[in-house]
């Protein structure tokens, strides 16, 4: 290959299946009828890689009424079935982890060692837990709480589920909505970012491969503010699951309460790094390194804000500074590559305008500017670290969304928490120390979905992911993300062989 960053059939094998359009509908791709198009942009190059006709108003109601068609008979499918279903599914994914990996690469500019060895496993692993997930879609057992009557509570799927995924997991993300709601007997509609909908799409395609009846799972891709609201507001979606920033999180769930819908929100976050004076500092200064950079910094439970003791304060500064200096960037298909681009170039140039205007008020150690040469083309910005800003600046305070750490020191452990709660987030924080105590009071008393303890960033399928306050409400992953796709239902039997007349009377007198 000349330039293995760009479409080649080698980086991108799926593109002759997906020229029939960028919606999946009833099981079948199509094209949009919104009368616009859209590229997909590989971000290490800039070049367009797929150009598309954009989802419009009326393609969103043909695929919710193809979900809504489909909904009776999956929901009407036992747990065991659709878990078969799923086991079949996580084979399919299988089979195509390279094609998935190298498409998530080239439309996000993800290493593909990352996407290889953590989005695409990552994926299959997901749907594999919900296969067995789906097996234990379990009620309440039956008890006689109230005299001659028995109860018990049933769990059923909602209906269809009108889902929006962001660009900077998109694979994952849309595995997240997906994999639950269906495992519970819903149908899905999922609109996935118009940055990068080719692993969404080719997601809905292997489900219809591993034989999920059509019209289960259907994406269609479109503009936020049509085919989202559309989909948000629709009458015949019952409940809507939302990842992405929290200004446009309100706006989800303002369009959503109109039909009184059950609304899920994952939403933004300002992840505190916090550095006690008895931590592993080389652990500590190399988790910072790779929380921070993960992703490109493109991750809500990104370390963000490192906040360190003040002993350790200015050696963690240089060290950190001189690990972030050896990171690679480079092509994304290129082996030896650590980072690759943002999504886009507007997105560098926010993040670069983030750093630009706390120059008048912090330190930048390192970083702080696109790289030339070879990568000027691509949307690249160098790993970057800022130091000693204000709390309450906007670089401390705002989510970036880029490969930025700003850190700033603490003296007291009162101050060290008190200052990682000091946010409207609540995503993920991590605390690193070898006491006891101080790992068991952080967890404690950081405001978060996630507390991780000398590490950053894992996330496995058993455990939930969610956040607190302004990062949203609900889990993905886990059974507490299952579920959230039911509804619950009381079903009450009276045991009695006997009229209830005497009841009748109590109640209306004697007649």
């Amino acid at each position: 290959m000349d330039n293995p960053g760009t479409a080649t059939p080698e980086t991108f094998p799926a593109q002759d299946r997906l020229a029939g359009g960028a919606q999946y509908i009833g099981g079948r791709f199509a094209k949009g009828t919104s009368g616009r198009t859209h590229a997909v942009v590989d971000p290490a190059t800039g070049m367009d890689v797929y150009t598309y006709e954009l989802a419009g108003t009326e393609d969103v109601d043909r695929a919710v009424a193809a979900a809504r068609d489909a909904f009776p008979g999956w929901a009407a499918t036992t747990p065991g079935e659709r878990s078969d279903a799923l086991h079949r599914f996580a084979a399919v994914l299988a089979d195509r982890a390279e094609e998935f990996a190298r498409a998530e690469s080239l439309q996000c500019g993800k290493p593909l060692k990352l996407t290889r060895e953590f989005d695409v496993p990552g994926t299959i692993d997901n749907t594999a837990f919900f296969a067995g997930a789906a097996r234990h879609l379990q009620g309440q057992a039956a008890a006689e709480y109230s005299g001659d009557h028995t109860s018990y509570v049933r769990r059923e799927p909602i209906g269809v589920v009108g889902s929006i995924a962001p660009w900077n997991y998109p694979l994952q993300m849309a595995a997240w909505k997906i994999l639950p709601a269906i495992a519970a007997g819903n149908t899905i509609v999922l609109k996935p970012a118009e940055l990068t909908p080719l692993t969404s799409l080719l997601f809905a395609e292997a489900a219809t491969l591993a034989g999920i009846p059509d019209g289960v799972v259907n994406v269609v891709t479109g503009t936020g503010k049509e085919a989202g609201e559309h989909l948000v507001g629709h009458p015949d979606v019952a409940m809507t699951s939302f990842t992405g920033s929290t200004g446009v999180g309100k706006r989800v769930a303002e369009v959503a309460t109109a039909t009184v819908k059950r609304l899920h929100l994952e939403l933004g976050g300002k992840a505190p790094f916090v550095v006690f004076d008895d931590a592993d500092l080389e652990a500590a200064v190399h988790g910072a390194v790779a929380g921070a950079l993960i992703n490109t910094g493109q991750d809500c439970t990104a370390a963000t804000r490192a906040y360190v003791q003040r002993p350790l304060y200015e050696a963690f500064v240089e060290r950190t500074a001189a690990l972030m200096e050896t990171v690679r960037l480079g092509n994304p298909f290129a082996p030896g590559t650590d980072l690759g681009p943002l999504i886009s170039h507007t997105q560098r140039d926010r993040v670069a305008a983030f750093v630009e205007r706390a120059r008048g008020y912090a330190r930048v150690v390192t970083g702080g500017e696109p790289p030339q040469g070879e990568l000027k083309n691509g949307a690249y910005y160098r790993p970057t670290l800022v130091a000693d800003a204000p709390q309450d600046s906007e670089i401390v305070q705002s989510e970036i969304f880029g490969p930025v750490l700003v850190v700033l020191p603490f003296d007291s452990d009162d101050e060290g928490i008190r200052l990682a709660n000091d946010t409207p987030y609540g995503l993920a924080a991590s605390a690193w120390t070898t006491g006891v105590y101080r790992a068991n009071r952080a967890t404690r008393e950081i405001k978060a979905g996630c507390v991780w303890v000398n590490d950053h960033i894992p996330i496995i399928s058993e455990m939930p992911h969610g956040g607190y306050k302004a990062s949203g409400f609900g889990k993905d992953m886990s059974v507490y993300s299952f579920e959230e796709y039911t509804q619950v239902k009381h079903v009450m039997f009276d045991n009695t062989a006997v009229s209830r007349k005497d009841w009748h009377r109590t109640i209306f007198g004697d007649r």
